[in-house]
């Protein structure tokens, strides 16, 4: 038996490492906000805007969500809200979600509420 189907399979597994679902719902959130591009990113979708990363459906599962800084210690008292953490570091003003629940999901349709305050966090380019 060939190798050819396996290593398909194994291709097309990858191009999905992120939840396809999660992705439209976040699209669904910012439609209709300009300057909004996606990008695939480590393993995940990314939605920027003006450049700059808002959110993303993260390759390791759940949600990525930028937020201002001072608001971190706040957000993570919530369920399934943790900082994101990259190489090791804890970072403020970036949060992972864990958006595979049924509340965490009504949380993710609710994204698109504070859509003015994301833009102000978002730096400058």
């Amino acid at each position: 038996m060939s190798s050819a189907p396996l290593s398909v399979a194994v291709l097309i597994l990858s191009a999905m490492a992120y939840d396809e679902d999660l992705a439209e719902r976040l699209r669904e959130c910012i439609a209709g906000e300009k300057g909004v591009t996606e990008k695939k990113m480590f393993g995940g979708l990314a939605f920027l805007i003006n450049g700059n990363m808002a959110v993303a459906a993260s390759g390791q599962g759940g949600m990525l969500l930028r937020c201002d800084p001072a608001d971190t210690d706040k957000l993570v008292t919530k369920a399934s809200v943790d900082r994101m953490v990259m190489r090791g570091r804890a970072m403020d003003g970036w949060l992972r979600v864990d958006a595979s629940r049924d509340q965490d999901r009504q949380a993710a349709r609710n994204l698109g509420r504070p859509r003015r305050q994301l833009r102000q966090v978002l730096p400058k380019k």
